[in-house]
């Protein structure tokens, strides 16, 4: 690995693994540190000040750790605090979610989008930002689904609760048309197998984890930080085996390292290590 460029991510849980998975798996020799703000879950219902303070301090104490390039993977971090990161650290390769709304709208043919995503998406800038861009012409349904990460964040995948909750949202959805669903909150893929269920074989799911990671891909190469040994595999091509990449992957997490060990079993990255993050009374958050 020797001088390799060292990725930071983070997102309000356990959901931006999904995006830390798809990073791993096309950037397989950089070495990657995440953290889950599982104490402060879920951020789709919290004010836009809380988001950005709890986005500030995670990026200061990801770039003390050493890292060179953060990535927000957090669809509500980077729709309220993209913009002012950037501009707080002008020299750091900083990388957010952006609801995949644009795909969506290539693939479909009913011309009705759906959008699944926290409160605090929905009534966002990025998302309508994103919608008032790419969704001319096609009918887009934003959903918001209050309580959804939060339940996902505790570990319910296929309960009871869980599937009522998006049979809800989902159903509604089907009935006026949709033939594209957007997933757009980094928790939600964990639970996309049930999504698939509920909309049915009729609606195609899209999130965005693969994208994100070649934008970072690209990124890298741009600012001569990409370590070459690192390659995006085919669209299509096999998925690699992790025990083979080269990279490293630690975590940590505000909330229970046990709980979030059973998450990364989960993704198959169960090799990756897990500490504990200390939120201090003062705001910083501490990565020992």
């Amino acid at each position: 690995m020797g001088h390799a460029p060292r990725i930071g991510i983070f997102d309000s849980g356990i959901g931006g693994l999904n995006v830390a998975a798809a990073i791993r798996q096309a950037l397989p020799t950089e070495r990657l540190l995440y953290f889950g703000d599982n104490a402060h879950v879920p951020y789709g219902e919290r004010t836009a000040e809380e988001i950005l303070a709890f986005s500030t301090a995670i990026t200061e104490a990801l770039l003390a750790k050493g890292c060179e390039a953060i990535v927000v993977a957090c669809n509500t971090a980077s729709s309220a605090a993209l913009g002012p990161l950037r501009k707080q650290f002008p020299g750091v390769i900083i990388v957010g979610m952006d609801p995949a709304v644009k795909p969506a709208v290539e693939h479909t043919r009913t011309g009705v989008v759906g959008v699944l995503a926290t409160r605090a998406t929905v009534d966002g800038r990025a998302l309508a930002d994103v919608v008032e861009r790419f969704g001319q012409g096609v009918k887009v349904i934003q959903q918001a689904c209050p309580g959804l990460a939060q339940r996902i964040d505790a570990g319910d995948f296929e309960g009871a609760k869980t599937e009522e909750m998006l049979r809800g949202w989902i159903e509604p959805m089907v009935l006026k048309g949709i033939d594209t669903l957007v997933l757009g909150c980094t928790h939600y893929p964990l639970v996309r197998p049930l999504i698939e269920r509920i909309a049915g074989p009729g609606v195609r799911v899209i999130e965005p984890s693969e994208a994100i990671a070649r934008r970072l891909k690209s990124l890298l190469e741009e600012h001569a930080l990409f370590s070459t040994s690192g390659s995006i595999p085919p669209a299509g091509s096999p998925p690699r085996d992790p025990a083979a990449s080269q990279g490293l992957l630690a975590c940590y997490t505000s909330g229970d390292p046990a709980n979030f060990r059973k998450v990364l079993e989960r993704l198959g990255l169960e090799d990756a290590p897990v500490k504990q993050g200390i939120w201090e009374a003062d705001g910083s958050l501490k990565l020992p």
